[in-house]
């Protein structure tokens, strides 16, 4: 079994006539939390769209356990064991919070065990099977996140995409939050996080990755990032202190 389970190999993409990854290239270590960070604009949500097939590479290669996924539809994606978890709200608030979680395994196989699936999900997630019957509005921006991730777990993804999930979220939904990603990385299911927070993030993940306009700037261990002198100039606005080479892939 691969070391990498992701790995982007070239990728261009953008909308319209902008462009927006210039021939981004990084891997993803399998079983691992890694964090994408970067200033505004710099195309990380570009990339977990483009990965997910929700945007066309225009060019490059994207791999996934050692097969091409490039440009496969998001269905074949999540049937291949992909999930991804939007920046912002994604659910259906005038739904029941159970309603919405079956919603999740629309995408399911025949024989999908649906209901073991449910009661494991709302184990993971006691608030969820407390308020199972409530409309999902009536939850707090953190709980309705929870849902969304507990959503995305019923197909037993082995890579989970999770684009900024502390927005809006109070300091202890937070904590809880990192620590539901730790308790998936102990499970064996890789996560790829975009989080506003980015200190906060690679704390708790074991790689990270820097892009900036649309190239991997860096990639190395999260603790190497966050020693890493010109990662708060990155943030300040001002770039890069000196011209980085693109590093394709994670460390060794």
């Amino acid at each position: 079994m691969a070391t990498d389970i992701l790995t982007l190999e070239d990728v261009v993409a953008g909308y319209g006539k902008m462009t927006i990854l210039h021939g981004t290239s990084f891997a993803v270590r399998r079983g691992a939390i890694t964090t994408v960070i970067g200033p505004n604009g710099a195309g990380k949500s570009t990339v977990f769209k483009t990965v997910f097939g929700m945007l066309p590479a225009r060019s490059g290669r994207i791999l996934f356990d050692d097969a091409e996924i490039t440009n496969m539809a998001p269905r074949e994606l999540l049937a291949r064991g992909i999930s991804y978890v939007p920046q912002g709200r994604n659910i259906f608030p005038e739904l029941s919070v159970r309603h919405n979680l079956e919603l999740g395994a629309v995408m399911a196989p025949g024989g999908f065990d649906l209901s073991g699936r449910l009661e494991a999900a709302m184990d993971r997630f006691p608030v969820l099977r407390r308020k199972a019957a409530a409309q999902a509005s009536t939850l707090s921006g953190g709980e309705q996140k929870m849902l969304e991730i507990a959503r995305s777990l019923l197909l037993e993804p082995k890579l989970m995409l999770i684009d900024e999930p502390s927005i809006g979220l109070s300091p202890i939904m937070v904590n809880e939050l990192f620590a539901i990603l730790a308790e998936l990385r102990g499970r064996g299911i890789t996560v790829l996080l975009i989080e506003q927070n980015a200190k906060r993030a690679l704390e708790s993940s074991d790689h990270g990755i820097v892009l900036e306009l649309g190239r991997t700037r860096i990639a190395e261990t999260a603790e190497a990032i966050l020693a890493d002198p010109r990662i708060g100039q990155l943030f300040l606005g001002g770039g890069l202190v000196e011209k980085v080479p693109v590093i394709p892939g994670s460390p060794p």
